[in-house]
């Protein structure tokens, strides 16, 4: 019997780990169209658990994909005080992997213009990407991949909903405003709890952030900290709430730009079945939907709610 610290059980583990990791990655980039034949997708690597990770699974799916494609991997050195410079150049150089550090003091900038006890990630976020929009035009890349997981789509989602009163989130894909650049995000269905397993059985080199990384205050923080508990209280919750995302009814919601309501009427005459009759199936099939049963809603209904006494 193997003993808890048997390495072929840690092995093992890391196996499955990684094997789940490739295949979500995987199937995000197909079902969005992330990635095509020939591209060179720079990958922005910040030191962190969930750019190392992208990394790596996107170095392994290169090596076996159908769809042949290469990566660079580029770094923005922020000048932030205590970076050590070495650990990223030292990391890519050992992988064998193509890579750039661009060096620019957007942390002097940062720290200027932003108040103490302020949010820094707007401002941080605008500057890091018109430096990574230069650097990808200079290495021709064709795709630039970010390193947002499931956890970072859901947590904007709520932040737009909680303190933007809009409905919205990172899309996986999209086209930047100059129209000159392709970001994907191929991190988009995979947790960040897997992720963090798996930058410390990879033992990445991890380099901690000092601008917003560092802000205990921030609205992501509370956010991120609410969905935490959610999913320790009500298992499946976010499988759920994630699954919503891609599962959207534009007409029953409010947005008079998605849904004419001022031209909504009715398509068959009340006066009897002859008339309800000429409406067509095709016309009934995207009808009264807000009043159709739904039996996984009318389980919910009939499930009892836990109690804050109630053990979770």
């Amino acid at each position: 019997m193997r003993s808890p610290g048997d390495p072929r059980k840690s092995e093992f583990e890391l196996g499955k780990l990684k094997k789940r990791l490739r295949r979500q990655v995987g199937q995000a980039i197909g079902d969005f169209a992330m990635i095509e034949p020939g591209d060179r997708v720079m990958v922005c690597l910040s030191g962190g658990k969930d750019s190392y990770g992208l990394l790596d699974i996107l170095l392994s799916l290169a090596a076996r994909a159908p769809v042949p494609f290469n990566i660079v991997a580029v770094n923005l050195d922020q000048k932030q005080p205590g970076f050590p410079a070495d650990v990223l150049p030292r990391y890519l150089t050992e992988r064998g992997v193509e890579f750039r550090i661009v060096e620019q003091d957007t942390y002097t900038v940062v720290k200027r213009l932003i108040p103490d006890g302020a949010t820094m990630c707007s401002l941080c976020s605008r500057l890091r990407r018109g430096v990574l929009y230069r650097v990808a035009g200079e290495l021709g890349a064709t795709k630039i991949a970010l390193g947002h997981h499931r956890d970072d789509l859901m947590a904007t989602f709520f932040l737009n909903l909680f303190h933007g009163g809009r409905l919205k989130t990172m899309p996986p894909k999209l086209v930047s405003d100059d129209g000159r650049h392709v970001v994907i995000r191929p991190l988009a269905y995979v947790r960040e709890r897997d992720l963090a397993r798996y930058a410390k059985a990879c033992a990445f080199p991890i380099i901690p952030c000092t601008l917003c990384g560092s802000q205990d205050n921030l609205q992501r923080r509370q956010v991120g900290a609410l969905l935490h508990e959610w999913e320790k209280r009500h298992p499946g919750r976010l499988e759920s709430i994630f699954n919503a995302m891609g599962n959207v009814i534009p007409t029953h919601l409010l947005d008079r730009s998605l849904n004419d309501f001022a031209g909504v009427r009715a398509r068959a005459a009340a006066h009897g079945a002859q008339a309800a009759d000429t409406f067509s199936a095709g016309e009934a099939r995207d009808g009264d939907l807000a009043f159709d049963p739904d039996p996984v809603l009318e389980s919910a209904y009939r499930r009892p709610v836990l109690s804050e006494q109630d053990p979770a």
